[in-house]
């Protein structure tokens, strides 16, 4: 049986730089970063005193202080990022299968903020004080459940928890489900809410935070040689995928087509990437592979591009390796630069930022760039947008673990998907 072609066509989004498509995407363009100092808590005795936090966000307006209180942060910004995209996609519920369709959402770390608040009660309260939602407000599982409670869908439903790789993995084990014919219509992406004090204590204490408490916009630097950390951000990113078939007989908008999926691990550290980058490489040739192209064939890259002196080193020598001499012609950019590093969530906007790549032909910025590094010596769009046509744009994540998985999406209808 072959299989079915797998289409985005819905997209919504709650990150540092906006809390729906078009203000975000318009920050992208205009180089905007959103990066500042810590206000979820006090920061003052950590090293690292600033992050990328989702502004002006009020859950109890959206949800109700009830259920909003029910739910962790996370799933508040999961909730609200499919919302978005069940508008964007117009898709009418009431005379869908909801049987047929599902939701794949990733997290790192989940209900990590309603963990702490709870075990701050035991230590100081005793444990008659502990909330009995505590549970299910922890679970990473819970913000695909409840954007399946909410919407009423009871097609395949789980969560994926890969780190940093989180995001890629459920949009392409999403994808998968509809190409094999287990679903018609799935949402899909990833969510964090990981700016609390203990996660920042730790990444702090490990050498993975910047330091630039002085001048924290200016903080991700990817692929500079005066790069001194990642910088942590939060939200959620959410794409509703269907079948190609399912989308042209309701007339939906395609903004593009999932070409391909690839995913890998390094077998080799619980948090430093291979120097050599054989993980990464494995992944990003799975994904060309399965998307039935060659690396000529790809116009942009979304670079995992965390601002780590490993993390950039090693995907830079990983993309020389896949795409050879074409490494030089093709365009990549780190938007962790503005919106930080949103951990579980980050494939998930990335992936968006490529689809909206490739509906507007630009290519959104890294900023931050100002001193080449000799061993990252590749395309990086530096500063600006660049203005571009975009056919094919591949979207890489890798993780704590050695968790590695690629995405490729291309715009839909122009003979690149082989399937």
């Amino acid at each position: 049986m072959n299989e079915r072609r797998v289409v985005i066509t819905g997209l919504g989004i709650v990150c540092p730089v906006g809390n729906d498509i078009e203000t975000t995407w318009q920050a992208l363009m205009k180089g905007q970063s959103g990066v500042g100092p810590i206000t979820l808590f006090d920061a003052s005795d950590l090293k690292t005193r600033f992050a990328a936090e989702v502004k002006d966000f009020d859950a109890r307006a959206l949800f109700g202080s009830r259920e909003a209180r029910r739910m962790d942060r996370f799933t508040h910004f999961a909730l609200a990022a499919a919302l978005q995209a069940l508008e964007d996609s117009q898709l009418d519920l009431d005379t869908t299968d909801r049987d047929r369709v599902g939701v794949v959402m990733g997290s790192g770390i989940g209900g990590v903020g309603t963990l702490l608040v709870e075990a701050e009660k035991l230590f100081r309260q005793g444990s008659q004080w502990i909330s009995p939602h505590l549970v299910p407000m922890m679970l990473p599982d819970t913000a695909p459940a409840k954007i399946a409670i909410h919407l009423g869908l009871r097609g395949p439903n789980m969560s994926i928890a890969t780190a940093c790789a989180s995001g890629n993995n459920a949009i392409g084990e999403a994808a998968a489900m509809i190409r094999r014919g287990a679903a018609d219509i799935m949402f899909t992406g990833g969510a964090e809410a990981g700016i609390v004090k203990l996660a920042m204590a730790g990444f702090s204490n490990m050498g993975a935070l910047s330091q630039r408490n002085e001048d924290p916009q200016r903080a991700s630097r990817p692929f500079d040689r005066d790069r001194d950390g990642f910088v942590a951000g939060e939200g959620a990113g959410v794409l509703v995928i269907e079948s190609e078939e399912h989308a042209r007989q309701r007339g939906a908008r395609i903004y593009a087509e999932v070409l391909g999926y690839g995913a890998s691990a390094d077998a080799y550290h619980i948090t430093a990437p291979l120097e050599n980058g054989e993980g990464a490489i494995i992944a990003m040739q799975k994904a060309l592979d399965d998307a039935g192209i060659s690396p000529e064939d790809v116009d942009y890259i979304n670079a995992h591009g965390t601002s780590t002196k490993l993390n950039d080193r090693s995907e830079t020598h990983a993309i020389k390796q896949v795409f050879g001499e074409a490494a030089y012609d093709v365009a990549i950019s780190s938007t962790k630069s503005m919106t930080g590093h949103l951990l579980g969530a980050a494939g998930a906007i990335e992936a968006i930022f490529c689809a909206k790549a490739i509906e507007t032909d630009y290519a959104p910025p890294t900023i931050n760039y100002e001193t080449p590094d000799p061993e990252c010596d590749l395309d990086y769009v530096p500063n600006e947008a660049r203005r571009m046509t975009i056919n094919v744009a591949m979207s890489n994540s890798f993780g704590f673990g050695g968790h590695n998985a690629c995405l490729i999406l291309g715009q839909y209808g122009n003979g690149n998907s082989a399937n």
